[in-house]
This record gives structure tokens, sequence and C-alpha cells, in this order.
């Protein structure tokens, strides 16, 4: 009995064993590894910012399409099944007032085309009914029953004014334009702001590595001094320091395993990531330098930065501004013509036996006499809003040379850091390695040696971040100049949204 509880205790355990390694196996293969560049795909499609900002480009696309569609001839059948009216009424031409009784079913078809090139209108009408009415008046009662057709072509323009039609379309367009300068724009900042998080995650690992790292080399100093308590050769003074020594690498350690789990955290909620999916990154921090060229970065951002086309937008939708403040109490005159011809009968096949023409022309004019300086007032404060896109447009310019002188400086600095953080980091580890030998032989106190191992670490960190900034840095010149220096290129706008349309 006792030999069969020991066989089930073994087989038990070699299960819970085999489950262990599995589930642990299984985690490790559910561990998703991410690049940079497989990090930009998973923001691409689901970061909120740029969903928020693709709605508002279809929102003016559609707007646009909408014009575009209006400019085409419009059909429309207005349709009154029945109008009935019993009213009495004063006929001016006998002086007799009458009864008059009205039932008129009619329809009206209309075909309306906007004319783009001098916003106006013409339109075909054909308006057809039937008319049962009586009138009641002294003399008797008079009826009459008759089918109607009204047939006419009929054209609208206004004159002494601007094209209203043209400019709202150029209006549209520009916002489109304008909604695709800031969806580009927004994939610029995503790749900086998802590089940014990705780097913090790099750097949180490389943190937790040195950790961990700077834990088992306490660890060791740690045994070494424990042994040389055990057999006599140190004070017990020395043994507490080591404790002290690796309960704070201790805490090191998990400190930089809770700083890795927010970093990853942040960064899968900028992803649009599964929060519970368990990620690390992989990443090429070499710190290759690269040739950077200041005029041609210069040069290359002012002719292809995008804020300077929305500069010029502005700019133009000022003077579009300007047109329709002009407008306003403006001398402006419309002119209408329309020729058809009108049918009746009470037979409907006879309705077009007897036609009429009814030709019709007007003009039309709205003349302002005084508005009280209102008009003028409008203008000024228009001129003052153009100027002020004017200025902007300069500025913006300015502002453009000033960050990519910077962002260079920046770039050759950091490689000097770079340099020194690389020096830093080979004295610290030789520095490191002669003092763990005296510490071995007693030469040295374990508080002394934990001096170093901390100066070995900050090191370690310094360099990783110093080659962090540098990738950073370079990422902001590409994003200044639209130029990429790495692949030696520049980056179109266009091609940033064109793939999405």
């Amino acid at each position: 009995m006792k030999m069969n509880n020991r066989k089930n205790l073994k087989t038990y355990g070699k299960l819970i064993a085999i489950l262990i390694f599995t589930m642990a196996t299984s985690g490790l293969l559910a561990q998703e590894v991410l690049t940079i560049e497989k990090a930009l795909q998973y923001a691409e499609s689901g970061s909120p910012d740029l969903k928020r900002t693709l709605l508002n480009r279809e929102r003016y696309q559609k707007s646009l399409e909408a014009q575009r569609a209006a400019l085409k001839s419009q059909f429309s059948l207005d349709v009154t099944p029945i109008e009935y009216s019993n009213t009495r009424r004063f006929d001016q031409r006998v002086s007799e007032w009458y009864t008059n009784e009205s039932l008129s079913p009619n329809a009206t078809f209309r075909i309306q085309q906007p004319i783009l090139p001098t916003d106006g209108t013409i339109s075909l009408i054909n308006k057809f009914g039937w008319q049962n009415s009586n009138s009641e008046t002294t003399a008797g009662l008079t009826e009459s029953k008759i089918f109607s057709n009204n047939l006419y072509l009929m054209l609208s323009q206004p004159i002494f004014t601007y094209n209203r039609t043209k400019v709202e379309l150029k209006q549209l367009e520009l916002n489109l334009e304008n909604a695709d300068i800031s969806y580009a724009m927004q994939r610029l900042n995503l790749e900086r702001t998802v590089t940014q998080y990705f780097y913090n995650v790099y750097l949180a690992q490389e943190n937790l590595s040195i950790a961990r790292s700077e834990l088992e080399n306490t660890q060791k100093s740690h045994d070494i001094i424990k042994n040389k308590v055990d057999a006599g050769l140190a004070a017990k003074e020395e043994l507490y320091q080591a404790e002290l020594n690796l309960a704070t690498s201790e805490s090191s350690f998990q400190n930089s395993e809770v700083s890795l789990e927010n970093a990853k955290d942040q960064l899968k909620l900028y992803l649009g990531m599964d929060l519970y999916s368990n990620v690390t990154v992989l990443a090429d921090i070499s710190s290759r330098a690269i040739d950077v060229n200041l005029d041609v970065a210069i040069e290359n951002g002012l002719n292809s930065r995008m804020e300077l086309r929305q500069r010029e937008i502005d700019i133009e939708n000022g003077m579009f501004s300007m047109l329709q403040v002009k407008a306003q109490n403006e001398f402006v005159g419309d002119v209408n013509l329309s020729f058809g011809i009108t049918g009746d009968n009470e037979k409907l096949n006879n309705i077009f036996d007897n036609i009429t023409k009814n030709p019709q022309v007007s003009v039309s004019f709205s003349i302002p006499l005084w508005d009280w300086g209102e008009k003028k007032a409008r203008i000024a404060s228009q001129e003052a809003t153009n100027k002020t896109y004017e200025l902007s447009l300069d500025e913006e310019k300015r502002g453009i040379i000033i960050d990519i002188r910077q962002t260079v400086r920046n770039l050759q600095n950091q490689l000097k850091q770079i340099e020194i953080a690389q020096q830093n980091q080979t004295n610290a580890q030789l520095t490191y390695d002669i003092n763990l030998e005296r510490y071995e032989n007693g030469d040295l106190t374990g508080m002394d040696l934990n001096l170093y191992q901390v100066q070995l670490s900050q090191s370690k960190v310094s360099l990783a971040e110093a080659r962090i900034n540098y990738k950073l840095e370079l990422l902001n010149l590409k994003i200044q100049s639209l130029y990429d220096f790495e692949k030696k290129e520049p980056i179109i706008p266009s091609e940033l949204y064109l793939n999405d349309k």
C-alpha cells in the first residue's frame, strides 16, 4: 500500500513538473517580440490619435465629394396629389364678390444644372396638372374642368459679384488638402512618439539587465566575504555591509522590473495593443555616425515642410474671406431669362393643340446706399488678419531653420557624448575588476566596492541613454528636414497619405 502511494506521488510529481514546464514554455512562446517597424505598424492601425485624424480627413473628403456632385444635373419631382380650396373673393374687374371652389392635383418635374464658370443656373421645368374649378356669382354658376401643361427653360445669372460656387469648391479643396497634411504630420509625430515609448521600454530592459548583473556581482562579493567571515579571516562588520549591499541591489532589481512593466503598459496603450499581451522589444542602438549636411537639411526642410503649406493655405483662405467680406452690402445684379410654351384643354390628348409662348426677361439690381462704415471696417479687419497669416508664414520659415540647426548641433554633441560614455564604461569596468580583486584579497571594504559597482552600472546606463538620444535626435532631424540621412533620400509628404486614399 505504501509502495503504491509512493508511486502515485511520483506520478503526480512528474505531471505537475510537466504542467509547470508547459505553462512556462507557452508563456515564452506567447511573448511577442517588437521591432520599431512592427510597433509603427501596430500604431498606424490602432492609434486613437491617428484614427481621429483619419475621421476628420474623411469628413472633408466627403464634403468635397458632395459639393462636386452638386455641380451635376439635379433631377427632382414635386407631386401634389390633391389641393382643395373654397374661398370667397372679390373680382376687381367687375366689382363683384364671388365664391370659388377648386380641386387641382399637379406635379412639377425639374432638371437643374449649375454653371460653374459663371455661377449661374439653367433649369428645364415642366408643370403638369388638372383643375376642377367652379365660381358662383350673381350671374350664376360657371364650371371649368381642364388639363394644363407649362414647359419652359429658365436661366438665372448673378452679375457684378464674385463666383460663389467656385470659391466654395476651392475652400473645400483647401480644407481637404489641409486635412491630408494634418494626417501626414500626425503620422510623423506618431513615429516620433512610438519611437520614444519604444526606446523607453528598451532602456528599461537595459536597466533591468544592468540591475541583474549588479545583483549577481553583489551576490558574488557577498558570498566571498561570508566565506571569509565564516573562516575567521574578516570582521563581521564586513558581512553586515555586504548584506546591506545585497539588499540594496535586490531592491534596485525589483524597481527595475516595475519600471519595465510600466513602460510596457504605456507602449501597449499608445499602440492600441491588448494590455494583457506579453511583449519585449528588440532594437539596434549601435552608434554608427551618420553624415549630415546642414545645407541639404535646411533646403529640403524649406521646400518640403508641410507646415509651410498650411500657412499658405491660411493665406489663400484669407483671400477668399476678403472676397466674402467685400461682397457684404455690395452692388449686385440678377438676370433671369425664361422661354417656354403653355397648353391647356379639356381633353388630355389635345393639350398642345393651342399652345401659348411665354417668354420672360427680368433684370434686377441691389444698390447699397449707406452702411455707416460697416463694410470698410470689416475689410480693414480682414486685411489685418491676412497680414497675420503672412507673418506666420515668414515666422514658420525662420523657425524651421532654427530647429534644424539646433538638431544638427545636438546630433554632433550626442556623438561626443557617446564617445565619452564608452570611455567611461571601459574605465569603470577596469576599475571595478581591479577593486574586486583587491576586495577578494581583503585590501578593500565592501562599502568601497559597492561604490565602484554603482559607478559601473551608471556608466552602462549612461552609454545606453547616449546611444538612444542619438537615435531620437536623428529621427527628429528626419522629421524637421523631411530628409532621411540614413537612406540618403528625401521624404515625399504625399506618400504619407496617398496610399490610404
